[in-house]
């Protein structure tokens, strides 16, 4: 029996879906991929398009990026494209308060591996710096973040196992005050009990006012963490509940 082009279309959607968890809530969008690297060339030709936006919309564009392995395909792609590079000033959700040779350095991942090709023209705003206490590293950076133009461009989340995003880590002191959606620190400083070195991160009310807020993970793991995360209802348990609740988009990859 012939397979109708409405029945194609439907499996296409069934499969595009498999893993998408159940509890997703309507306003956040699912992107599902077989492996890292489709996920890399359609995550870049979007965020290359936001940030045409932003340079279009308002002549400059801002990109803010995390660190880990897994967005280094992405960065590879992105870092290719063609883009109005120099009015692109790209940043970091969080920084570990370590020197820039550092191999926990996320400064020194963004300068290998995203700051080259076509993206060697972007601005970069570092988040550490040398300084005598991470708490007086984090009040400079927010100096700096403040003089970005708003609204942000572009933010690209990670997600530990854990439930963190940024450093905005359960078990950080600050971290309560870090989630205030009235916080009028663009940065603070935050000390996880369960994850090496000081950090320092973008707050809350900063990276939620971003125009286009996009969570990437892959694995198994990241997807059972991000099923509970939706079952939960204390962000201080699973901070990344606090992005859950806004329109965003999920890029997962096996």
């Amino acid at each position: 029996m012939a397979i109708t082009k409405q029945q194609s279309n439907a499996a296409s959607h069934a499969e595009a879906n498999a893993h998408r968890p159940a509890n997703l809530p309507a306003w956040i969008d699912w992107h599902e991929f077989a492996g890292p690297e489709p996920l890399a060339t359609e995550l870049s030709t979007v965020v290359t398009e936001a940030l045409q936006s932003g340079v279009i919309d308002h002549e400059q564009a801002t990109l803010i990026v995390s660190g880990g392995s897994t967005p280094l395909p992405f960065f590879k792609a992105l870092s290719q494209k063609t883009l109005l590079w120099d009015k692109v000033t790209i940043t970091l959700a969080d920084e570990r308060f370590v020197p820039t040779t550092d191999p926990d350095s996320n400064e020194r991942l963004v300068r290998q591996h995203l700051l080259i090709n076509n993206a060697i023209a972007a601005r970069f705003v570092p988040l550490y710096r040398q300084g005598e206490s991470v708490a007086q590293v984090a009040a400079i950076a927010a100096e700096e973040i403040n003089r970005m133009h708003r609204p942000l461009d572009v933010l690209i989340l990670g997600m530990g196992n854990d439930g963190h995003t940024a450093s905005l880590f359960p078990d950080s002191p600050l971290l309560a005050h870090a989630l205030q959606p009235e916080c009028e620190d663009a940065c603070l400083h935050m000390q996880p009990q369960q994850a090496p070195h000081s950090r320092i991160t973008l707050t809350y009310p900063v990276l939620a006012a971003c125009r286009k807020i996009i969570l990437h993970i892959s694995g198994a793991e990241k997807l059972a963490t991000l099923t509970r995360a939706l079952s939960s209802t204390d962000e201080l348990v699973m901070p990344i509940r606090a992005f859950l609740k806004r329109p965003m988009s999920i890029y997962w990859s096996k």
